[in-house]
């Protein structure tokens, strides 16, 4: 059930900014779990399925960049 306002009220964090923690935090355990399954690919001799799950895992990187220069920019008031 989604709601109509924001929350924060036990946490103390607004929904906008806990949910742009989440999405760095998000980001940043799957380029951690990707470095496994490149070993594992890799492993395997598995070229193509490696080089895949490399651009996944630079394209995880890149939006917890993105989330964490948008969520500094907003606790400071920015």
């Amino acid at each position: 059930m989604a709601s109509e306002t924001e929350t924060g009220g036990v946490t103390g964090t607004q929904d906008k900014d806990y949910n742009l923690i989440w999405y760095v935090e998000a980001c940043l355990n799957n380029a951690l779990r990707l470095e496994s399954y490149i070993q594992d690919a890799e492993r395997a001799k598995d070229t193509e399925v490696a080089d895949l799950f490399r651009k996944a895992q630079a394209d995880s990187r890149k939006g917890a960049e993105l989330g964490k220069n948008l969520l500094r920019a907003r606790l400071n008031g920015g």
